[in-house]
């Protein structure tokens, strides 16, 4: 019997490491959760440890901007990110990425870090420059990282997004850097993330997911961006692959 209970706590233990075990037990009518519990059950559908421990990601789609009274469509749009293991703050810049996207065959924006240094249009910026810029930008990415050793959760409120309840869980990064994520209540989907930026208050709203099937991933098809309330852009994505081998070259412009 004790031997039973030891395998039983053993398999238990191997699937809480694996992000995929479900620890609330209970019935979902009672909706007592904690804020662990709820971002447990969001690692799960977003896509376990293959999404919370991506090596890199790429991302396809156009983009919507919008400029005062003017609306721009961006025919091509693309994200390129490797990722590092670890994140102790969410509001820089870390690991790799290139954003590029284009509006009638130009280049509009193409920016870029290598690990190192940042990249745009015009060059190699200044490092004070380009770490407000990623500050404003940078944040999402805590998420994955939420249930590792120095993070803090907590669950400050529920609020609706998109006619759908949700549950609202501040995550603080070792660095005491704050980004508050709403998962849905009903299919711990995450559907916003907002964070204080060089900016103003910035939020982002993920809807229209879908999946491939070759990875356990799920992915937003729209994020919509907004700085201090006002919609400055959204990004359609529509195709995504994960792992792939993303050449240094890529970072470097």
């Amino acid at each position: 019997m004790k031997a039973q209970v030891a395998i039983t706590s053993l398999i238990i233990s191997i699937l809480a490491a694996a992000g995929c075990y479900q620890t609330t037990s209970a019935s979902t009518a009672d909706r007592d959760y904690s804020a662990e519990d709820i971002m447990r059950q969001a690692h799960e559908k977003a896509g376990c440890e293959f999404w919370r421990r991506p090596q890199s990601l790429s991302l396809i789609g156009h983009g919507i901007f919008y400029q005062d009274q003017d609306t721009f469509i961006h025919e091509s749009h693309k994200m390129y990110r490797v990722y590092d293991t670890e994140k102790s703050n969410a509001h820089s810049a870390n690991g790799k990425v290139r954003i590029e996207s284009y509006r009638n065959g130009r280049a509009i924006i193409m920016l870029s870090f290598d690990g190192e240094h940042t990249y745009d249009l015009s060059g190699k910026q200044d490092k004070s420059d380009a770490d407000k810029r990623w500050a404003s930008n940078f944040g999402y990415g805590a998420i994955r990282h939420a249930l590792d050793p120095g993070y803090s959760l907590t669950l400050i409120g529920e609020d609706v997004v998109q006619q759908q309840k949700t549950y609202t869980i501040e995550v603080t990064d070792p660095n005491q850097g704050k980004t508050n994520f709403d998962i849905t209540q009903d299919g711990y989907e995450i559907v916003k993330v907002a964070f204080d930026t060089p900016r103003g208050w910035h939020h982002r709203i993920y809807s229209n997911f879908f999946s491939k099937v070759k990875y356990s991933w799920h992915q937003a098809g729209l994020v919509e961006l907004y700085y201090n309330d006002k919609k400055t852009n959204e990004i359609i994505w529509t195709d995504f692959d994960v792992n792939e081998d993303l050449p240094d070259e890529l970072f470097i412009l």
